[in-house]
């Protein structure tokens, strides 16, 4: 019986758990990580390679999937109506391993889906995949063990893995990006629906990011958002700082949580907002002057001193937005942009 994607399916589900489950699902992700190591990269002999081109009329409009197990994946588009897929079969195990895999494609109506196939459990075998689409093409690519990259492609774009890292950039219409164990990373956003990009045991990084709601989650690493406008956004880490730079919507939302690190908002003042901010044991300080308690306090952060709170409710401007912002050991610092 070939082993497919059913090991892959059943790892991605615990990227979608919910914050009682983060923890046993990062060992979850450890694991899986240390056996397809095991099983796929091989001893220390000479590396042996077998390569696969193809080429498939798919349309403009098409739709691309790739699923891999051991391997990076890397989905590039461009002009043309055809899928370009070069892959590269290795091992350092023997050259029967390269045998035992192979590359699957079923296309039709517009669809192509490429697929790496094992019938042996232990061939020590891993594909690369360099794949070229056309620019307008919707696509889905996935990874056991191995980094995913996609760019410039501007059809839906899912990305994920579970030991390895994700990068989309030029990708405005990107709707999920996760791994369980490696850094997220996304650039040149613009799209009109919800946007989830989550880790468990890394960074998530976003630039140039533009959605009706952002959620970025990990448990064990920073979450960085640079030049981004959303109407509303949740960003937690357990073990890591936060770091907002971009304007907020009028009446936007945004949800900033960190448990074991810094949060530090900076803002344009071109729009108002509320914030209610809590840590437990850091300081709050804002360069921006807040209305606080009901009292004009030009509270602008001068060194340590701060607001000299663990707790607000205060105003700036109109107060259009809300800002809900909490650590429990770390600072909060609200600056001008």
């Amino acid at each position: 019986m070939r082993l497919r994607f059913s090991l892959m399916a059943v790892a991605l589900v615990a990227s979608a758990v919910s914050a009682t489950a983060q923890e046993p699902a990062r060992r979850f992700g450890d694991v899986v990580s240390r056996a397809v190591s095991r099983v796929y990269q091989g001893n220390n002999g000479p590396e042996q390679t077998e390569r696969f081109s193809r080429k498939i009329k798919i349309g403009r409009d098409g739709r691309f999937s790739v699923s891999n197990i051991a391997g990076d994946i890397v989905v590039t588009g461009g002009s043309g109506d055809e899928v370009s897929i070069d892959a590269v079969k290795r091992t350092r195990g023997s050259q029967a391993g390269l045998a035992s895999v192979t590359i699957e494609v079923d296309a039709g109506n517009g669809r192509v889906d490429v697929r790496t196939a094992h019938s042996a459990r232990t061939d020590r075998v891993r594909v690369d995949y360099t794949i070229t689409v056309p620019a307008s093409t919707e696509v889905v690519a996935r990874s056991v063990s191995g980094n995913v990259r996609v760019t410039t492609v501007q059809g839906s774009v899912r990305a994920q893995t579970v030991s390895g890292g994700v990068t989309t950039s030029g990708t405005p219409k990107l709707e999920i990006a996760k791994s369980i164990s490696g850094d997220v990373d996304i650039s040149d956003i613009a799209t009109d629906r919800g946007l989830d990009v989550t880790t468990i045991s890394g960074a998530v990084r976003g630039r140039n990011v533009k959605a009706r709601s952002l959620d970025l989650k990990t448990v064990s690493g920073d979450v960085v958002l640079t030049d981004a406008l959303c109407d509303r956004i949740d960003a937690r880490s357990i073990s890591g700082s936060i770091e907002y730079s971009g304007s907020l919507a009028k009446r936007g939302t945004y949800d900033l949580t960190a448990h074991s690190g810094n949060i530090r908002l900076t803002l344009a003042e071109s729009t108002g907002f509320h914030v209610a901010a809590v840590t437990f044991s850091g300081t709050i300080r804002s360069d921006l002057p807040l209305t606080i308690g009901g009292d004009s306090d030009r509270a602008r952060g001068n060194g340590r001193r701060g607001i000299n709170r663990r707790s607000i409710q205060a105003t700036f401007g109109d107060g259009s937005a809300t800002l809900n912002v909490h650590s429990f050991s770390g600072d909060i610092v609200i600056s001008k942009r």
